[in-house]
Protein backbone atom coordinates (compact mmCIF):
# COMPACT_ATOMS: atom_id res chain seq x y z
CA UNK A 1 0.00 0.00 0.00
CA UNK A 2 1.20 3.72 -0.36
CA UNK A 3 2.97 5.31 2.48
CA UNK A 4 0.07 7.33 3.00
CA UNK A 5 -2.38 4.64 3.25
CA UNK A 6 -0.11 3.19 5.30
CA UNK A 7 0.41 5.45 7.73
CA UNK A 8 -3.79 6.33 7.78
CA UNK A 9 -4.43 3.06 8.67
CA UNK A 10 -1.65 2.61 11.09
CA UNK A 11 -3.15 5.41 12.72
CA UNK A 12 -6.60 4.03 12.97
CA UNK A 13 -5.30 0.60 14.80
CA UNK A 14 -3.36 2.54 17.45
CA UNK A 15 -6.37 4.82 18.25
CA UNK A 16 -8.33 1.92 18.93
CA UNK A 17 -5.60 -0.35 20.51
CA UNK A 18 -4.61 2.57 22.83
CA UNK A 19 -8.95 3.15 23.30
CA UNK A 20 -8.90 -0.95 24.68
CA UNK A 21 -6.06 -0.66 26.81
CA UNK A 22 -6.24 2.67 28.26
CA UNK A 23 -10.35 2.83 28.86
CA UNK A 24 -12.10 -0.10 27.92
CA UNK A 25 -10.21 -3.30 29.63
CA UNK A 26 -9.84 -1.07 32.66
CA UNK A 27 -13.85 -0.13 33.03
CA UNK A 28 -15.00 -3.78 32.16
CA UNK A 29 -12.60 -5.51 34.17
CA UNK A 30 -13.43 -3.00 36.79
CA UNK A 31 -17.24 -3.48 36.75
CA UNK A 32 -17.97 -5.90 34.21
CA UNK A 33 -17.14 -8.81 36.81
CA UNK A 34 -19.99 -9.14 39.69
CA UNK A 35 -17.67 -9.44 42.73
CA UNK A 36 -20.29 -11.02 44.58
CA UNK A 37 -21.51 -13.68 42.57
CA UNK A 38 -19.06 -14.45 40.25
CA UNK A 39 -19.38 -14.21 35.98
CA UNK A 40 -19.50 -10.77 33.91
CA UNK A 41 -22.28 -8.15 33.91
CA UNK A 42 -24.15 -7.96 30.83
CA UNK A 43 -24.24 -4.15 30.39
CA UNK A 44 -22.37 -1.30 32.33
CA UNK A 45 -23.73 2.23 31.90
CA UNK A 46 -21.68 5.04 33.13
CA UNK A 47 -22.65 4.87 36.87
CA UNK A 48 -22.18 1.14 37.01
CA UNK A 49 -23.28 -2.18 36.14
CA UNK A 50 -27.08 -3.43 35.10
CA UNK A 51 -27.33 -5.92 38.56
CA UNK A 52 -31.15 -7.40 37.62
CA UNK A 53 -30.03 -8.22 34.17
CA UNK A 54 -30.34 -11.56 33.41
CA UNK A 55 -26.94 -13.58 31.74
CA UNK A 56 -26.56 -15.46 28.81
CA UNK A 57 -24.12 -18.21 28.16
CA UNK A 58 -22.54 -16.35 25.11
CA UNK A 59 -21.86 -12.85 27.15
CA UNK A 60 -19.95 -14.69 29.73
CA UNK A 61 -17.58 -17.19 27.29
CA UNK A 62 -17.37 -13.75 24.51
CA UNK A 63 -15.88 -11.78 27.61
CA UNK A 64 -13.64 -14.83 28.30
CA UNK A 65 -12.59 -14.22 24.41
CA UNK A 66 -11.95 -10.51 25.31
CA UNK A 67 -9.65 -10.86 28.25
CA UNK A 68 -7.63 -13.79 26.99
CA UNK A 69 -6.53 -11.43 24.12
CA UNK A 70 -6.13 -8.34 26.03
CA UNK A 71 -2.57 -8.95 26.15
CA UNK A 72 -1.79 -8.96 22.87
CA UNK A 73 -3.07 -5.02 23.04
CA UNK A 74 -0.34 -4.40 25.57
CA UNK A 75 -3.12 -4.37 28.83
CA UNK A 76 -1.67 -6.03 31.77
CA UNK A 77 -4.55 -5.79 33.88
CA UNK A 78 -5.08 -9.37 35.42
CA UNK A 79 -6.19 -10.90 32.51
CA UNK A 80 -5.42 -14.28 33.10
CA UNK A 81 -7.40 -14.29 36.45
CA UNK A 82 -10.24 -13.07 34.73
CA UNK A 83 -10.11 -15.90 32.30
CA UNK A 84 -9.60 -18.60 34.76
CA UNK A 85 -12.35 -17.26 37.14
CA UNK A 86 -14.76 -17.01 33.90
CA UNK A 87 -14.29 -20.51 33.01
CA UNK A 88 -14.40 -21.65 36.50
CA UNK A 89 -17.80 -19.97 36.83
CA UNK A 90 -19.54 -21.17 32.90
CA UNK A 91 -18.32 -24.38 33.97
CA UNK A 92 -19.86 -24.45 37.76
CA UNK A 93 -23.34 -22.42 36.53
CA UNK A 94 -23.63 -23.07 33.08
CA UNK A 95 -22.85 -26.99 31.79
CA UNK A 96 -25.83 -29.01 32.02
CA UNK A 97 -25.32 -32.82 33.22
CA UNK A 98 -24.77 -33.85 29.37
CA UNK A 99 -21.66 -31.55 28.71
CA UNK A 100 -23.88 -28.64 26.58
CA UNK A 101 -23.61 -25.12 28.16
CA UNK A 102 -27.21 -24.15 29.62
CA UNK A 103 -28.52 -20.79 27.93
CA UNK A 104 -29.48 -18.01 30.43
CA UNK A 105 -29.30 -17.80 34.31
CA UNK A 106 -31.01 -15.48 36.26
CA UNK A 107 -28.87 -12.63 37.99
CA UNK A 108 -29.31 -14.23 41.28
CA UNK A 109 -27.56 -17.55 39.52
CA UNK A 110 -30.82 -19.55 38.94
CA UNK A 111 -31.58 -21.54 35.70
CA UNK A 112 -33.53 -19.18 34.05
CA UNK A 113 -33.24 -21.58 30.47
CA UNK A 114 -31.68 -24.74 30.15
CA UNK A 115 -32.14 -25.82 26.90
CA UNK A 116 -28.62 -25.57 25.13
CA UNK A 117 -28.38 -23.20 21.92
CA UNK A 118 -25.75 -24.37 18.79
CA UNK A 119 -24.79 -20.42 19.27
CA UNK A 120 -23.54 -20.77 22.65
CA UNK A 121 -21.73 -24.45 21.89
CA UNK A 122 -19.77 -22.41 19.42
CA UNK A 123 -18.91 -19.96 21.94
CA UNK A 124 -17.53 -22.22 24.62
CA UNK A 125 -15.80 -23.80 22.16
CA UNK A 126 -14.14 -20.62 20.80
CA UNK A 127 -13.48 -19.25 24.53
CA UNK A 128 -11.52 -22.36 25.12
CA UNK A 129 -9.23 -21.66 22.57
CA UNK A 130 -8.37 -18.38 23.93
CA UNK A 131 -7.40 -19.13 27.06
CA UNK A 132 -5.60 -22.04 25.78
CA UNK A 133 -3.53 -19.78 23.97
CA UNK A 134 -3.45 -17.72 27.35
CA UNK A 135 -3.26 -20.18 30.18
CA UNK A 136 -1.43 -23.17 28.14
CA UNK A 137 -2.04 -26.70 28.29
CA UNK A 138 -1.86 -27.34 31.50
CA UNK A 139 -5.09 -25.17 31.92
CA UNK A 140 -7.07 -28.45 30.50
CA UNK A 141 -8.76 -26.44 27.83
CA UNK A 142 -8.26 -29.07 25.17
CA UNK A 143 -9.35 -31.44 26.66
CA UNK A 144 -12.43 -29.43 27.97
CA UNK A 145 -12.81 -28.41 23.96
CA UNK A 146 -12.64 -32.21 22.76
CA UNK A 147 -15.56 -33.17 24.75
CA UNK A 148 -17.83 -30.39 24.11
CA UNK A 149 -17.30 -30.90 20.53
CA UNK A 150 -18.28 -34.65 20.91
CA UNK A 151 -21.87 -33.80 22.92
CA UNK A 152 -22.23 -30.88 20.33
CA UNK A 153 -22.51 -33.85 17.50
CA UNK A 154 -24.33 -36.41 19.54
CA UNK A 155 -26.96 -33.99 20.76
CA UNK A 156 -27.42 -31.50 18.05
CA UNK A 157 -25.71 -32.92 15.34
CA UNK A 158 -28.80 -33.16 12.39
CA UNK A 159 -27.09 -35.16 8.83
CA UNK A 160 -23.96 -32.40 7.34
CA UNK A 161 -25.26 -29.74 9.56
CA UNK A 162 -26.25 -29.01 12.96
CA UNK A 163 -29.29 -28.28 14.90
CA UNK A 164 -30.07 -24.57 16.31
CA UNK A 165 -30.71 -25.79 19.92
CA UNK A 166 -31.61 -28.74 21.91
CA UNK A 167 -35.55 -28.17 21.21
CA UNK A 168 -35.52 -27.97 17.78
CA UNK A 169 -37.24 -30.60 16.47
CA UNK A 170 -35.68 -33.17 13.16
CA UNK A 171 -36.23 -31.24 9.98
CA UNK A 172 -36.36 -27.60 11.06
CA UNK A 173 -34.48 -24.64 9.32
CA UNK A 174 -30.71 -24.90 9.90
CA UNK A 175 -30.04 -21.20 10.91
CA UNK A 176 -26.48 -20.01 9.17
CA UNK A 177 -25.45 -17.84 11.87
CA UNK A 178 -24.57 -20.31 14.53
CA UNK A 179 -23.04 -22.75 11.82
CA UNK A 180 -20.48 -19.40 11.13
CA UNK A 181 -19.68 -19.02 14.53
CA UNK A 182 -19.47 -22.74 15.28
CA UNK A 183 -16.57 -22.69 11.97
CA UNK A 184 -15.07 -19.61 13.55
CA UNK A 185 -14.33 -21.66 17.07
CA UNK A 186 -13.25 -24.48 14.63
CA UNK A 187 -10.91 -22.33 12.83
CA UNK A 188 -9.21 -21.51 15.87
CA UNK A 189 -8.90 -25.05 17.13
CA UNK A 190 -7.64 -25.69 13.85
CA UNK A 191 -4.40 -23.61 14.25
CA UNK A 192 -4.53 -24.79 17.74
CA UNK A 193 -4.60 -28.86 17.99
CA UNK A 194 -3.30 -31.60 15.23
CA UNK A 195 -6.59 -33.67 15.58
CA UNK A 196 -8.30 -33.98 12.13
CA UNK A 197 -11.66 -33.05 13.18
CA UNK A 198 -11.40 -29.76 13.74
CA UNK A 199 -10.71 -29.17 10.00
CA UNK A 200 -12.79 -31.89 8.48
CA UNK A 201 -16.30 -30.46 10.38
CA UNK A 202 -14.70 -27.05 9.44
CA UNK A 203 -15.06 -28.26 5.41
CA UNK A 204 -18.44 -29.43 6.50
CA UNK A 205 -19.96 -26.18 7.12
CA UNK A 206 -18.27 -24.37 4.54
CA UNK A 207 -19.67 -26.88 1.91
CA UNK A 208 -22.96 -25.96 3.28
CA UNK A 209 -22.63 -22.66 3.29
CA UNK A 210 -21.61 -22.61 -0.90
CA UNK A 211 -24.81 -25.20 -1.05
CA UNK A 212 -27.44 -23.88 1.03
CA UNK A 213 -27.34 -20.47 1.97
CA UNK A 214 -26.24 -18.30 -0.93
CA UNK A 215 -28.56 -18.00 -3.29
CA UNK A 216 -27.51 -18.67 -6.57
CA UNK A 217 -29.06 -15.86 -8.27
CA UNK A 218 -27.78 -12.99 -5.96
CA UNK A 219 -24.90 -14.12 -4.83
CA UNK A 220 -26.58 -13.33 -1.69
CA UNK A 221 -26.34 -14.73 1.89
CA UNK A 222 -29.89 -16.55 3.50
CA UNK A 223 -30.00 -16.89 6.57
CA UNK A 224 -31.47 -20.14 6.79
CA UNK A 225 -32.27 -23.13 4.82
CA UNK A 226 -35.21 -25.44 4.90
CA UNK A 227 -33.51 -29.18 4.66
CA UNK A 228 -33.53 -31.43 1.28
CA UNK A 229 -37.12 -33.22 1.39
CA UNK A 230 -39.17 -31.17 2.97
CA UNK A 231 -40.11 -28.34 0.23
CA UNK A 232 -38.17 -25.56 -2.37
CA UNK A 233 -36.04 -23.16 0.03
CA UNK A 234 -38.37 -20.34 1.72
CA UNK A 235 -38.23 -16.90 1.24
CA UNK A 236 -36.25 -15.94 4.37
CA UNK A 237 -36.69 -12.38 4.94
CA UNK A 238 -34.22 -9.67 5.36
CA UNK A 239 -30.45 -10.23 4.20
CA UNK A 240 -27.26 -8.82 6.74
CA UNK A 241 -24.47 -7.16 5.22
CA UNK A 242 -23.01 -7.66 8.79
CA UNK A 243 -23.10 -11.30 8.40
CA UNK A 244 -22.03 -11.19 4.54
CA UNK A 245 -18.37 -9.52 5.98
CA UNK A 246 -18.31 -12.93 8.77
CA UNK A 247 -18.58 -15.15 6.33
CA UNK A 248 -16.46 -13.58 3.72
CA UNK A 249 -13.55 -13.35 6.18
CA UNK A 250 -13.96 -17.07 7.69
CA UNK A 251 -14.10 -18.76 3.72
CA UNK A 252 -10.59 -16.68 3.52
CA UNK A 253 -9.18 -18.28 6.54
CA UNK A 254 -10.29 -21.14 5.58
CA UNK A 255 -8.60 -21.18 2.29
CA UNK A 256 -7.85 -18.25 0.60
CA UNK A 257 -5.48 -19.71 -2.32
CA UNK A 258 -8.93 -22.04 -3.00
CA UNK A 259 -10.50 -20.04 -6.47
CA UNK A 260 -13.78 -21.03 -5.47
CA UNK A 261 -14.05 -19.60 -1.93
CA UNK A 262 -12.15 -16.66 -3.04
CA UNK A 263 -14.59 -15.36 -5.97
CA UNK A 264 -17.35 -16.39 -3.25
CA UNK A 265 -15.36 -14.41 -0.52
CA UNK A 266 -15.36 -11.23 -2.85
CA UNK A 267 -18.62 -11.60 -3.84
CA UNK A 268 -19.97 -11.99 -0.28
CA UNK A 269 -17.78 -8.36 0.07
CA UNK A 270 -19.02 -6.33 -2.91
CA UNK A 271 -22.61 -7.25 -2.26
CA UNK A 272 -22.26 -6.01 1.74
CA UNK A 273 -19.82 -3.09 0.64
CA UNK A 274 -22.47 -1.66 -2.45
CA UNK A 275 -26.02 -2.47 -1.23
CA UNK A 276 -25.49 -2.47 2.15
CA UNK A 277 -22.98 0.24 3.45
CA UNK A 278 -24.79 3.62 3.40
CA UNK A 279 -23.28 7.17 4.40
CA UNK A 280 -20.12 5.13 5.52
CA UNK A 281 -21.69 2.88 7.94
CA UNK A 282 -22.85 -0.97 7.86
CA UNK A 283 -26.75 -0.76 7.72
CA UNK A 284 -28.55 -3.73 9.91
CA UNK A 285 -30.62 -5.47 7.00
CA UNK A 286 -31.42 -5.49 3.37
CA UNK A 287 -34.66 -7.11 1.04
CA UNK A 288 -33.69 -9.71 -0.72
CA UNK A 289 -34.20 -7.67 -3.87
CA UNK A 290 -30.86 -5.93 -2.10
CA UNK A 291 -32.60 -2.69 -1.11
CA UNK A 292 -32.19 -1.13 2.02
CA UNK A 293 -35.02 -2.79 4.41
CA UNK A 294 -33.14 -1.86 8.42
CA UNK A 295 -31.55 1.41 7.57
CA UNK A 296 -30.28 1.69 11.15
CA UNK A 297 -26.72 0.60 11.95
CA UNK A 298 -25.58 -1.49 14.90
CA UNK A 299 -22.08 -1.80 16.07
CA UNK A 300 -21.31 -5.16 15.39
CA UNK A 301 -21.27 -4.74 11.48
CA UNK A 302 -18.98 -1.98 11.32
CA UNK A 303 -16.55 -4.35 13.68
CA UNK A 304 -17.13 -7.21 10.98
CA UNK A 305 -16.25 -4.46 8.57
CA UNK A 306 -12.91 -3.81 9.55
CA UNK A 307 -12.08 -6.95 9.91
CA UNK A 308 -12.39 -8.51 6.52
CA UNK A 309 -11.77 -5.46 4.84
CA UNK A 310 -8.30 -5.57 6.47
CA UNK A 311 -8.14 -8.93 5.93
CA UNK A 312 -8.70 -8.73 2.01
CA UNK A 313 -6.32 -5.48 2.09
CA UNK A 314 -3.72 -7.55 3.43
CA UNK A 315 -4.19 -10.22 0.56
CA UNK A 316 -4.06 -6.94 -1.97
CA UNK A 317 -7.74 -7.62 -2.36
CA UNK A 318 -10.10 -4.75 -0.30
CA UNK A 319 -12.22 -2.20 -2.43
CA UNK A 320 -10.83 0.39 -2.16
CA UNK A 321 -8.01 -1.16 -0.43
CA UNK A 322 -6.37 0.66 3.03
CA UNK A 323 -8.25 3.88 3.07
CA UNK A 324 -11.47 2.23 3.02
CA UNK A 325 -10.27 -0.05 5.86
CA UNK A 326 -9.60 3.15 7.91
CA UNK A 327 -12.88 4.64 6.84
CA UNK A 328 -14.70 2.23 8.69
CA UNK A 329 -12.22 2.02 11.65
CA UNK A 330 -13.59 5.72 12.06
CA UNK A 331 -16.70 5.00 11.84
CA UNK A 332 -16.45 2.21 14.77
CA UNK A 333 -14.91 4.93 16.62
CA UNK A 334 -18.05 7.25 16.37
CA UNK A 335 -19.69 4.49 18.99
CA UNK A 336 -17.70 5.74 21.69
CA UNK A 337 -19.35 7.21 24.12
CA UNK A 338 -17.73 10.14 26.29
CA UNK A 339 -17.56 7.87 29.20
CA UNK A 340 -14.40 5.97 28.62
CA UNK A 341 -14.74 2.19 27.66
CA UNK A 342 -18.20 2.28 26.91
CA UNK A 343 -20.08 2.25 23.42
CA UNK A 344 -23.23 2.62 21.77
CA UNK A 345 -24.58 -0.49 20.10
CA UNK A 346 -27.24 1.35 18.02
CA UNK A 347 -27.59 4.14 15.50
CA UNK A 348 -30.23 5.70 14.20
CA UNK A 349 -31.07 6.18 10.25
CA UNK A 350 -30.82 10.03 10.95
CA UNK A 351 -27.33 9.46 12.39
CA UNK A 352 -27.94 9.87 16.65
CA UNK A 353 -27.20 7.02 18.96
CA UNK A 354 -29.76 5.37 21.18
CA UNK A 355 -28.50 6.09 24.84
CA UNK A 356 -28.86 3.23 26.65
CA UNK A 357 -26.16 0.92 28.80
CA UNK A 358 -23.56 -0.35 26.70
CA UNK A 359 -24.12 -4.12 26.30
CA UNK A 360 -21.19 -6.53 27.31
CA UNK A 361 -21.95 -9.02 23.79
CA UNK A 362 -20.40 -5.61 21.56
CA UNK A 363 -16.52 -6.17 23.33
CA UNK A 364 -16.24 -9.51 21.35
CA UNK A 365 -16.58 -7.54 18.40
CA UNK A 366 -14.42 -4.64 18.81
CA UNK A 367 -11.48 -7.05 20.22
CA UNK A 368 -11.58 -8.70 16.93
CA UNK A 369 -11.85 -6.16 14.43
CA UNK A 370 -8.99 -4.08 16.24
CA UNK A 371 -6.82 -7.30 16.47
CA UNK A 372 -7.39 -8.45 12.69
CA UNK A 373 -6.80 -4.65 11.99
CA UNK A 374 -2.87 -5.25 13.74
CA UNK A 375 -2.66 -8.78 12.43
CA UNK A 376 -3.33 -7.57 8.43
CA UNK A 377 -0.82 -4.43 9.21
CA UNK A 378 1.76 -6.62 10.46
CA UNK A 379 1.17 -9.70 7.63
CA UNK A 380 1.47 -6.19 4.67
Amino acid sequence: MSAEARVQARRAYEQLRLWLVQAAYPRWASWGWDRSLGGFHERLSPEGPMPADARRARVQLRQIFCFARAGDFGWQGGARALVSDGLEHVYTRYRRPDGLMRALLGPDGAVREERALLYDQAFALLALAEAHRLLGPAAGCAARAHELLECITHRLGAGVGFRADTDAPAGAPQLANPHMHLLEALLAWAELDGAPHWRRIAERIVRLALECWLDPASGALRERYEPRGRSEPRRTGPIEPGHHFEWAGLLLQFDAAQPALRATALRLVRIAEEHGVCGGFAVNALAEDLTVHDPGARLWPQTERIKTLAQLAALGEAPGEWPRVAQAAEALRAYFTEAAGLWFDRRRPDGSFVPEPSPASSFYHIVGAVHALGAALAAD
